[in-house]
């Protein structure tokens, strides 16, 4: 009998255990969503007691290697994950992965309030960050050095920018890599020959240019609309990654986040809400991951 009670307590305890880790979840990666992130986890926390969310930044890159390493449920990513780190995924955990987009980005180029300039192109953005370009007069501003502000080399910002405006040139080694699209703003916002890029929902502070996608095309806000429709030329989904099929808490989390209510969130923060057939496709595709594990 004393042995039975033991084992029944055991049972118990292993019941709460798994009870509290199923109700508390872990959220890292990208910078440029740490504050949407933060954003979905408090709403939701307010929404169901005794759910417990964290979430931190560090970059992309170092959400999916978490992911890759089993500490964390969800990698917050600004790209889109590469095929040797799904890979890793499978190799280190036997799990596929699950890629859901959450929002949608426009990439800002930021420089100081009193800079002239008002739009750039393209091609003029990878001439200034790979040096061919190196001063503001060149653009129509200031006869001015231009100081370049970027992000560090695991952010999924940085790989964009690398990959969509530079075409994968490298950057001037004059550039001055931050740890995060806050503190590329607070440069930028102190100084007056500076220009940096980042996520739209940090813009505060400093002025954002519109973007041409050439010479002959029209320069674009990052407005809703304009990246929505995608005529803002740098703009990008933001995603959510998971090793396995979501269950328990987690899915319930990811289920709100897809929600109308969920991307309500979204645009309060300053992001831009998934359209409703991306919203709608990215629900469909979780409940396709949710079936094929029931069914092995």
């Amino acid at each position: 009998m004393k042995y039975l009670r033991v084992f029944v307590v055991a049972l118990l305890f292993a019941a709460l255990l798994a009870t509290a880790q199923q109700r508390n979840i872990t959220v890292k990666g990208s910078d440029t969503m740490v504050i949407l992130g933060q954003r979905w986890a408090e709403v939701y926390m307010q929404k169901h007691p005794g759910v417990t969310i964290q979430v931190t930044g560090g970059g992309s890159g170092t959400g999916i290697a978490a992911l890759v390493n089993g500490t964390t449920d969800i990698a917050e990513s600004s790209r889109p994950i590469k095929e040797k780190e799904i890979a890793a995924v499978k190799e280190k955990r036997g799990l596929t992965v699950l890629e859901l987009p959450v929002a949608v980005d426009g990439l800002a180029v930021y420089v100081h309030s009193s800079n002239p300039v008002q739009e750039l192109s393209l091609a003029q953005l990878k001439a200034i960050y790979t040096g061919a370009i190196q001063r503001w007069n060149q653009v129509g501003g200031k006869n001015e050095r231009i100081i370049l502000y970027s992000r560090e080399n695991n952010s999924g910002t940085y790989v964009y920018f690398k990959e969509h405006v530079l075409e994968n040139a490298d950057f001037f080694p004059t550039a001055q890599t931050l740890p995060g699209t806050a503190a590329v703003i607070n440069a930028v916002a102190r100084d007056p020959r500076g220009i940096g890029y980042g996520g739209i929902a940090y813009g505060e502070g400093v002025k954002h240019l519109r973007v041409k996608k050439d010479a002959n095309s029209p320069a674009v806000e990052p407005t809703l609309e304009n990246v929505l429709s995608a005529k803002y030329p740098i703009s990008r989904h933001l995603y959510w990654y998971f090793a396995g099929t979501p269950t328990g808490e987690v899915r319930r989390f990811i289920e709100w986040v897809l929600s109308r209510e969920g991307q309500q969130v979204v645009e309060r923060v300053g992001y831009y809400p998934l359209s409703e057939a991306d919203r709608v496709a990215s629900l469909e595709r979780l409940r396709q991951s949710v079936r094929a594990a029931a069914q092995r």
